[in-house]
């Protein structure tokens, strides 16, 4: 296995930074899951997709877009009708789901070398969120496990809440180094912690 380099490497700094008045409003990181990847069902198909998901993963999606789980190690949620974004510590969740999802069920895509992982966590989340996304993050809104599909400008984000005050992104690994700088600036006015 070759490990791959994360693309934060230059804009990486550790530490506490920022506004720290009030203490630290949120911790940012990367996660750096083993897989990523995105399911699709063919239309009427979105059931056995969803039980094949479960077989293959171990994570028991609701039917319908935006609802989704999240355990420890494990992440899956809705991002358009019939389509979903599944996470995993682990390596091969691809091919997992591969054997578990033929091709006259749907598709499977793994996004892993294509994607990077960020964590957006601490009282101050919602806040610095909303700050690129039109969206309401409160946790009745956006339950946790729940996801969307959005985007900040040019952007494409997946966001899931895995925490009552945790939120995870994935976007484009070439949009990286932008994104997370952007992130750092809309962090300082509650202080930051890069982990």
């Amino acid at each position: 296995m070759v490990e791959m380099l994360s693309p934060l490497l230059p804009v990486w700094r550790p530490g506490s930074h920022g506004n720290f008045a009030d203490g630290v409003g949120v911790v940012l990181s990367e996660t750096q899951p083993g897989s990523i990847v995105q399911a699709a069902a063919w239309h009427g198909e979105e059931k056995a997709v969803i039980a094949a998901i479960r077989t293959a993963a171990g994570l028991s999606l609701p039917d319908g877009a935006g609802g989704g789980i999240a355990t420890e190690g494990k992440a899956a949620f809705g991002i358009a009708p019939g389509k979903f974004l599944l996470v995993s510590d682990d390596e091969g969740l691809a091919d997992s789901l591969l054997q578990a999802i033929p091709i006259n069920l749907g598709t499977v895509t793994d996004l892993s070398h294509g994607r990077i992982g960020l964590r957006v966590a601490g009282a101050k989340a919602e806040w610095v969120l909303a700050k690129f996304f039109a969206i309401d993050f409160s946790l009745p809104a956006f339950p946790l496990g729940s996801g969307i599909a959005t985007n900040h400008h040019d952007i494409f984000a997946h966001i899931q809440r895995t925490g009552a005050d945790r939120f995870d992104l994935y976007i484009f690994r070439s949009f990286a180094r932008s994104f997370w700088t952007a992130l750092c600036h809309a962090s300082e006015e509650v202080g930051y912690e890069v982990r």
